[in-house]
């Protein structure tokens, strides 16, 4: 069978040997192929029912079903492009044409001519698979969200299209309306259409305009004035557009550890490896748009080959797992490292993610160029820990068991608001829900007991890298004082202190920036 092709683009259509396939009758079973082919990369199976089966009586068998009727249409004789295990599911489409994807890679060439981008121009005024709609359903909210991305790269194509020296000059005033009609808020679109249509058009339609755009922008509360004009496809107008962006470019795989469990890890960018220990409450994929986090990972990205994985138990890794405790987690670390092939890098810990780089960077001091330290603490609550303190923190972890990831706002005030106590009512309803989708609540509790038993105390005087930690001020999960500690018992280590309540910080507060500066910096050195 030749190249797979798979459209999205208008219908969902599947083509092999230039015929197109006859695809299920089920438009489910459809909108989860055109999911996998857009995604392209891992999901958990909970993560698929919910998306698409959350009020059947047995998603998991929905889910089973719908696979059992796009392996005959993916997968080839020679090779499986639908992989599917106990608990991820992905499309593999190294070998499959998917037309979103080329359109996307040919839209981010450099120097694309005229021609090629009116093109894909003409392209891109295909809807996205216009027919699989789920009024109300998680799907559905992922689609509008994609395809509000796609008018965004629409809209930018059109103003370079406007920009283009070889555009005549009659056609002008066409794409500048063009890109307004994509970007109806966007003021430097408003400006530059109106004055086009003045140069090239019609005084009076411009006049026109001009009223019903002040008349649109006032409505919204928005200005109408200039602004330094700033393309889509050439710049990064949003951290939701960036996040997306970045997340396209990983490339998402898995490496197996000394008891078989499979470790999900990540790299994005280029330059000096900085690899980032895993930590409770992470997630591969989710954690690119995340108001905690995301701006110091879109900014290591950059300048960096920016390495991540999700330790056991946790986000795209196994769940179902027989061990989680600290050794676990060590071992995690090295299994990944073999697999990145990285001889020396910068390793970046945050909360008990940095007694795993403690203890590897003591064990490993010719692989570590940087250690960075956030949030840390060397000993867990069960370590010299009096009686009254070790039954509070069984008492969380019971009730953990029975409420984590719902919308409970007794659990959440005691959760919630120890990782994050500035967080406003939205930033918790997300927080909320990306627990609930990192791990399960089983494994929340077998954390919660795993952190007490670690003890990294006495490797502190033996770390002999670089070392920068990092602690927030009013940090109520651990105290400030902890972090102080650490610094000044490992040797030359520099402190910093932010201004900050959170154990988590918010990508909004000022000491988000100060965190990022100062791990900037200290790279640099």
């Amino acid at each position: 069978m030749g190249k797979l092709e798979i459209q999205v683009l208008g219908e969902l259509r599947v083509i092999a040997d230039g015929q197109e396939l006859t695809l299920p009758t089920s438009k489910k079973t459809r909108a989860l192929l055109a999911y996998l082919a857009i995604t392209a990369r891992p999901h958990r199976r909970d993560r698929l029912c919910e998306l698409l089966w959350d009020v059947t009586d047995d998603p998991r068998a929905a889910l089973r079903w719908s696979l059992s009727k796009l392996r005959p249409i993916v997968n080839e004789s020679e090779r499986e492009c639908l992989l599917a295990d106990r608990e991820r599911v992905q499309l593999d489409i190294e070998h499959i044409h998917v037309d979103l994807h080329a359109l996307i890679e040919e839209l981010e060439q450099p120097d694309v001519s005229l021609g090629a981008r009116l093109e894909l121009a003409e392209r891109m005024r295909e809807p996205l698979i216009p027919s699989l709609e789920f009024p109300d359903q998680p799907f559905s909210r992922w689609l509008q969200a994609e395809r509000r991305e796609i008018t965004k790269r629409a809209a930018g194509l059109a103003q370079s299209v406007r920009e283009h020296s070889d555009l005549p000059m009659s056609e002008v005033a066409t794409w500048s309306r063009r890109w307004l009609e994509l970007d109806p808020f966007n003021a430097e679109a408003a400006r530059v259409c109106i004055s086009d249509l003045k140069r090239f058009g019609d005084s009076a339609d411009a006049t026109r305009l001009s009223l019903e755009l002040a008349e649109r922008f006032h409505n919204a509360g928005l200005p109408l004035e200039r602004r330094t004009s700033q393309r889509a496809t050439a710049a990064i107008p949003d951290d939701t557009t960036e996040g997306r962006q970045i997340l396209a470019r990983q490339r998402i795989q898995f490496c197996q550890t000394s008891d078989d469990t499979r470790i999900a890890y990540a790299s994005v960018g280029d330059g000096p490896a900085v690899i980032k220990t895993a930590n409770w409450l992470s997630h591969l994929e989710l954690d690119w748009d995340a108001p905690i986090w995301s701006p110091l990972f879109r900014r290591l990205a950059r300048g960096h080959r920016f390495i991540r994985y999700d330790e056991r138990g946790n986000g795209l890794s196994d769940w179902d797992v027989s061990e989680i405790s600290f050794e676990a987690f060590a071992s995690d670390l090295e299994s990944v490292v073999d697999a990145v092939d990285a001889d020396r890098f910068a390793l970046l810990g945050i909360s008990q993610g940095a007694s795993v780089a403690i203890d590897y960077a003591v064990r490993n001091p010719e692989r570590v160029s940087h250690l960075i330290l956030f949030g840390a603490y060397d000993r867990g609550w069960r370590v010299n820990a009096k009686p009254a303190e070790i039954d509070e923190r069984e008492a969380v972890m019971t009730l953990t068991k029975t409420g984590w990831g719902r919308n409970d706002p007794t659990y959440r005030q005691i959760f919630s608001s120890t990782f994050m106590p500035s967080a406003n009512p939205q930033e918790l309803a997300w927080f909320n829900e990306f627990q609930r989708q990192t791990t399960s609540p089983e494994n929340a509790a077998r954390f919660l007991s795993a952190f007490g038993d670690i003890d990294v105390g006495g490797l502190l005087e033996s770390v002999s890298v670089p070392t920068l930690v990092l602690h927030s001020r009013g940090d109520r999960r651990i105290p400030f004082d902890v972090g102080r500690d650490i610094a000044a018992r490992i040797p030359d280590a520099q402190f910093v202190g932010l201004e900050s309540d959170g154990h988590l910080l918010l990508g909004r507060e000022p000491a988000s920036d100060e965190f990022v500066e100062a791990v900037e910096a200290f790279l640099k050195t």
